[in-house]
């Protein structure tokens, strides 16, 4: 089933409000934002089913216009059944010029067979900011599907004025890769990314870096690294055992992001 969801937002007085949005079934959007004074427009993306099935195809367009800040929230973990032939998402965020978009999804959770395709493409302007996060899981770790899934894979790809600035492909297959040897996950389960740009002209990377790599130091039981990207972005790394714990660490990240690089 293909599955569509298109936002666009809006700028009056300064706040920004939803201009438009379109969804079809299992999709709905509800506007989360607790104070009306909030400058930045808070959406949760809902979903009626329980996870991606067989032959499921999410389209999501997300327009956000100039001046504009969207926070875009999920409802819950995103499971993947088992399936015959796969299911995909495609993901395409335009920003305009002094725009800001923040996406920090809950985790994938892929079962016993699982095939999943996903594309994910960020376009960017000048005087934007943009803060990006998925997490995959090994499986329903408590049920014993540890790296069960036959095929994940996520393609995310960065454009800076149509430049291609940074491409984050992810493949794993546990039928054709030891993931648990050295290189790969080793004894960790989860893993998760986290991509944070900003193309305003004064940046404070050592600053950002510097305060990351302080707080992951901090963190029992996960490992993680930063890489400073181009010259506008960064990129961290997490590898854990709880999808919750690098969940709260995605928006714990996001925060020192926020206020160092002022």
């Amino acid at each position: 089933m293909i599955s569509e969801l298109k936002i666009l937002t809006g700028v009056r007085s300064d706040n920004t409000y939803l201009k438009s949005a379109y969804c079809t079934r299992p999709f709905k959007v509800a506007n989360v934002r607790e104070e009306r004074t909030d400058p930045v427009l808070r959406l949760m993306m809902m979903s009626s089913s329980p996870g991606m099935l067989d032959g499921d195809h999410y389209r999501l367009d997300i327009q956000v216009t100039a001046g504009a800040s969207l926070q875009l929230k999920t409802q819950a973990y995103q499971r993947l059944f088992s399936m015959q032939n796969g299911a995909r998402q495609e993901m395409k965020v335009d920003m305009a010029a002094g725009s800001s978009f923040t996406f920090l999804p809950h985790p994938l959770v892929p079962h016993h067979d699982a095939i999943y395709n996903g594309h994910t493409q960020l376009y960017l302007a000048e005087n934007c900011r943009l803060i990006w996060g998925e997490i995959v899981t090994c499986g329903r770790k408590l049920n014993g599907e540890i790296f069960r899934f036959k095929k994940l894979r996520n393609l995310t790809e960065v454009y800076l004025h149509s430049k291609l600035v940074l491409r984050d492909h992810l493949l794993m297959e546990p039928e054709n890769m030891n993931l648990a040897t050295l290189g790969w996950m080793e004894d960790y389960t989860h893993q998760a990314s986290l991509i944070c740009f900003d193309t305003r002209p004064a940046r404070q990377w050592a600053k950002v870096t510097e305060g990351i790599a302080a707080y992951l130091d901090q963190q029992e039981g996960v490992l993680g690294g930063v890489t400073v990207v181009h010259e506008n972005g960064i990129m961290v790394r997490l590898l854990g055992h709880k999808g919750e714990q690098l969940f709260n660490c995605q928006h714990d990240l996001a925060n020192i992001f926020n206020d160092l690089n002022i």
